[in-house]
């Protein structure tokens, strides 16, 4: 059983300040927040936020450990498993703007999860990625390859839509005395199995432990390591957009590994 957060001392807070941001900025990432909090997740207490700032509890770090990663790994899957309206719904009573790190975040919503997936979380980034450098054009076409397959529905199941984080990559796990405690959400109604994807891509600690925790709370669907490539195109694809040719590379990579799974 996670601990309860603690809470701050005073002079404990961690503020974020930015003049000029768009006034939704911040606001989205407290909805997140409060989003995944209303599901028991272990995310940063929201102490107040404003048009160009929030104040968050103060976090200390930790030394990873497993009885953290697995106990993060359960409480991942419960967080997913209480579910969100629809693919691309925003936290619940949210109606501003959304954004993945500096990036806009589509709100718009799809009945199944791959017209979601395809239109909202791929095709966005693709020409910020291309004017970048960072996408050359045989990659991009076999992205939009992947994405006529991703949004016809072959990759789609019975699985409703899952309340994740959006943004977990291990920089967004913090590693705690309480446990890990997740940060910068870029929460919605997604897939399952594109947090995990994302924890993968980007290294985070004790996976292997995570996944134990994970699949003890929740067994995934046969086959969810072949598909990480399949989930692991929207963050490449905003990492395209706007963080060096290397992820361009990789996203092609990916799209040609989906394409691949279809045939």
């Amino acid at each position: 059983m996670r601990k309860p957060p603690r809470r701050p001392h005073a002079g404990q807070v961690f503020r974020k300040h930015r003049p000029g941001v768009d006034p939704d900025f911040f606001a989205a990432e407290a909805a997140g927040l409060r989003w995944l909090a209303d599901a028991g997740a272990p995310v940063v207490d929201v102490l107040s936020v404003g048009t160009d700032f929030i104040e968050l509890a103060h976090l200390d770090s930790a030394r990873p450990g497993r009885q953290a990663a697995i106990d993060f790994g359960r409480a991942l899957a419960a967080m997913h498993s209480a579910g969100a309206d629809t693919f691309g719904a925003p936290p619940a009573g949210y109606t501003g703007k959304q954004f993945i790190g500096e990036r806009p975040l589509s709100s718009r919503t799809h009945p199944t999860w791959g017209a979601f997936y395809a239109a909202e979380r791929v095709e966005p980034y693709l020409g910020p990625a291309i004017a970048a450098g960072n996408l050359n054009h045989t990659d991009a076409d076999d992205v939009r390859r992947a994405c006529e397959l991703i949004a016809a529905g072959t990759f789609d199941d019975a699985a409703p839509p899952a309340r994740i984080h959006g943004d977990l990559w291990a920089g967004n796990a913090l590693w705690t005395p309480d446990g890990v405690t997740m940060i910068d959400p870029a929460a919605h109604g997604g897939h399952r199995e594109t947090d995990l994807a994302m924890l993968a891509l980007f290294g985070v600690r004790l996976f292997d432990d995570i996944l134990d925790g994970y699949l003890a709370e929740f067994p995934l669907r046969t086959g969810w390591r072949d598909r990480v490539p399949l989930h692991q195109l929207h963050p490449l694809a905003v990492h395209a957009a706007g963080h060096g040719p290397g992820y361009g590379t990789a996203l092609g990579r990916a799209a040609r590994a989906t394409v691949a799974m279809a045939a």
